[in-house]
């Protein structure tokens, strides 16, 4: 009889734990992920810098309105954001691992990129990210950006499990791993250049 209730206190235990959430504590990053990620990072800075190629000074500095962002501001924001990103996810990496965090993680990634890029869903800057001109022209500002991408893609080449065991909260999406932020990061991208694809799109956009 002791040994059958044992049995059943075993097989209890473990329906428990196949019913827990996936985040482990010792979570492996997959070269699916992986590959995700360096795709994303690529595709992403690759239709960034075609939609702001060959663009006359009237076409870069062009508004819809004095409420919205010219194609010049949309892409400062972005390389901004490409370094102040990278500088951030290479600070939590230095940073003590918290693993335990990943309990509190909300969201997949897939759904992460779905929610950043959506551009139904309206979000302000922090102001440390917003446009002030500080790239003299279009061509120094597309020459740092290259730079930093592919500083965030060397990181992403070289990443380990150990990105999946450093962990900060966002100020929207809660707990992210720093896996995650590099995939927010190009995400980010692609959100703004759907906005300098509006631009370019709008009735006033001046024509070559």
């Amino acid at each position: 009889m002791k040994a059958k209730l044992a049995i059943r206190k075993t097989l209890a235990l473990m329906c428990i734990a196949f019913a827990m959430p996936v985040f482990s504590l010792a979570q492996e990053l997959s070269k699916q992920e992986k590959d995700y990620a360096l795709q994303l990072l690529q595709t992403t800075k690759e239709k960034f810098l075609f939609q702001i190629e060959d663009l006359t000074p009237e076409q870069w500095n062009y508004k819809t309105d004095s409420l919205h962002w010219s194609i010049a501001e949309c892409s400062e924001h972005i390389a901004i954001s490409e370094k102040t990103l990278l500088s951030l996810v290479n600070k939590l990496m230095a940073d003590p691992a918290n693993s335990a965090m990943r309990a509190e993680m909300k969201y997949k990634t897939e759904d992460l990129v779905k929610m950043v890029q959506n551009r139904s869903v309206k979000a302000k800057a922090p102001e440390m990210l917003k446009p002030t001109h500080r790239w003299k022209n279009e061509e120094d500002l597309m020459a740092e950006f290259e730079t930093d991408r592919q500083k965030t893609i060397d990181f992403m080449k070289l990443a380990n499990n150990e990105v999946n065991t450093h962990l900060m909260q966002h100020p929207v999406f809660g707990y992210l791993d720093a896996y995650q932020w590099v995939v927010l990061l190009a995400a980010h991208s692609s959100r703004h250049t759907a906005q300098i694809m509006e631009i370019k799109s709008s009735k006033g956009y001046p024509k070559l």
